[in-house]
């Protein structure tokens, strides 16, 4: 089976990859399947928005799609910046730009209110046409100042339920308990039990 995912953004794909890997299916980003939009996020949910995403590309290939939309909501800020995590900070901002936005919203906010959790919802469009919907969370808090190398994103500054932020662990690890691995984990079962 080729599976595609609604996107082509390389970590995305890997992490997938591995996740799917105990299985006989192929997953390729969407510019490998031919499809090189890039869909409008309409949605007021992360829900919504995947749907958009899968069905944008399903109704044009026909074949197993993945989408997924995920954000940081930052209980201080209201559950900002949510789905407008890749937005926060205007159009061409890069990750340094929103975390930067980010720390300077909750420089004043003290060390208990500064819960966050990263959240994750996958739409799967299965090769009948069939929408599965499959949600992730991680909980953690906003740091005071970005820690570690790795990830993307907020990475830097979400500090997860090892005390550590994700920027600070292995890919491995994050893949076991960040919001999409716990998506993913989900859908990984469905096919399990499928």
């Amino acid at each position: 089976m080729e599976l595609i995912l609604a996107s082509n953004n390389k970590n995305k794909l890997k992490e997938l990859k591995e996740k799917l890997s105990k299985f006989n299916i192929e997953v390729i980003s969407q510019k490998e399947a031919g499809f090189d939009i890039e869909v409008d996020e309409t949605g007021t949910t992360f829900e919504e928005n995947a749907i958009l995403k899968a069905e944008a590309i399903y109704n044009e290939i026909r074949k197993p799609v993945l989408a997924d939309d995920s954000g940081l909501e930052i209980d201080a800020l209201g559950g900002q910046p949510g789905i407008y995590s890749h937005r926060f900070a205007g159009e061409n901002a890069t990750d340094e730009d929103r975390i930067n936005k980010v720390l300077t919203l909750m420089k004043d906010v003290e060390e208990e209110k500064r819960t966050a959790r990263f959240k994750c919802v996958g739409c799967y469009i299965d090769e009948n046409g069939e929408k599965h919907i499959f949600e992730g969370c991680a909980e953690g808090k906003i740091s005071n100042e970005p820690y570690g190398q790795n990830g993307f994103g907020y990475d830097p500054i979400f500090i997860c339920e090892l005390g550590k932020s994700f920027a600070e662990i292995s890919g491995e690890e994050k893949n076991k308990i960040s919001h999409r691995g716990r998506m993913t984990d989900k859908f990984v079962k469905y096919l399990e039990e499928k």
